[in-house]
């Protein structure tokens, strides 16, 4: 938005509403092309993605192997170990890896646009403290309610006693703030206070906790997409795509939000509904994902900086922009998680972190130019 306004400036006060208009237009028109260019680029890294590994796959071999099962007419040959690879581990691995970069990078530039933070995440909200107890119950207290079921139903126990937890939490988080009117800052404590309190409760199950479920706790803490499946995919796309439509839904009321509650008030928009249903959807989003893929730091508190840096602080494109950010940063993770000590992995909760950190901490320090606005 700064460099809009500075153009707009540029033509003064006499300039025409057609001038301003066609500046508009253009600086549209960029963005436009950016967004596009973030498409195609998270089109090679995906390519990229399901050719790398252990296993070598051609790229020529992945083209057959979609082709076998996306045309019905397709009459040429298939490698069965290509077929395999990529059907059965790469693919539903990097689509899920996807799906989660755009829900927790989507989710996190909502909620630091409601709460106009730019330190707001939904891990700082306390929703990934939230899960991880919940997934911490499940996996030291299943085996005793569940006996020998739980080796089947385990998974599945686990991923939805995160998401309940995860959910809840952001509810919870809502419901204190309520009681001393919703402000920002009040929000952001309440989810901190949450976030230890459920840090405390899952260092005492790990403190109670067997051997053997002390050890699956710790790799679901850590995060990673080796348990993907097809079923997974298919749960969470439609899910997390609905989440984003609904928050684009609000793009232009939380621009309005970005120039103050009074000014927001002011042009219609209802901001304690706006915070309301902008934290419910995006926290129903960035749980489920959460759920299945354990806890991963730092994308949806990276990803929407980019962005800013990039498209400028208009919703209507930083959110898109955001998720596909989003999504190729926890790809290019996950991939480099696989294949960087391979054939051991690596949670992909440590690359993010590795990566994150390290640019966030270049974000504060360059202070050249304010991105946030």
């Amino acid at each position: 938005m700064g460099l809009f306004r500075a153009k707009v400036d540029s033509v003064g006060v006499g300039g025409s509403l057609g001038e301003i208009q066609e500046i508009y237009t253009r600086h549209t028109a960029r963005k436009a092309c950016l967004l596009i260019a973030l498409v195609l680029f998270l089109v090679a890294v995906t390519l990229l993605a399901t050719v790398v590994g252990a296993a070598a796959v051609s790229v020529s071999d992945v083209f057959r192997v979609i082709a076998a099962n996306v045309v019905p007419a397709y009459q040429g040959t298939v490698n069965t170990l290509a077929e395999t690879v990529v059907l059965q581990l790469r693919l539903p691995r990097i689509l899920l890896a996807l799906i989660t970069g755009i829900s927790l990078a989507g989710a996190g530039t909502v909620m630091q646009g409601i709460l106009r933070n730019p330190l707001v995440s939904p891990y700082t909200l306390g929703m990934s403290g939230g899960a991880s107890f919940g997934a911490a119950l499940a996996i030291v207290l299943g085996t005793s309610f569940l006996g020998p079921s739980f080796n089947v139903v385990g998974p599945y126990f686990i991923a939805v006693n995160a998401f309940v937890f995860g959910f809840l939490t952001i509810l919870l988080v809502y419901g204190i703030a309520r009681l001393k009117g919703t402000a920002p800052e009040t929000l952001i404590l309440a989810g901190v206070a949450l976030g230890y309190l459920f840090s405390a409760g899952v260092s005492a199950l790990k403190y109670f906790s067997n051997n053997e479920a002390l050890k699956e706790l710790v790799v679901w803490l850590m995060g990673g997409m080796w348990g993907a499946t097809w079923q997974q995919v298919g749960l969470l796309t439609p899910l997390v795509l609905a989440c984003m439509v609904v928050l684009m839904h609000y793009a232009w009321d939380m621009n309005a939000l970005s120039a103050g509650e009074e000014v927001a008030v002011n042009l219609g928009v209802n901001v304690n509904r706006l915070r309301l249903i902008g934290l419910t959807v995006s926290a129903l989003a960035a749980s489920a994902t959460v759920a299945f893929t354990g806890v991963i730091g730092f994308i949806g508190l990276v990803s929407p900086h980019i962005c800013r840096m990039l498209i400028g602080s208009d919703n209507r494109f930083l959110i898109p922009c955001s998720s596909l950010v989003g999504a190729a940063l926890l790809l290019v993770s996950d991939t480099l998680a696989r294949t960087i000590i391979a054939p051991t992995e690596i949670p992909v909760g440590i690359i993010t972190s590795l990566i994150g950190a390290p640019f966030f901490l270049y974000l504060l320090l360059k202070k050249r130019k304010r991105w946030w606005s």
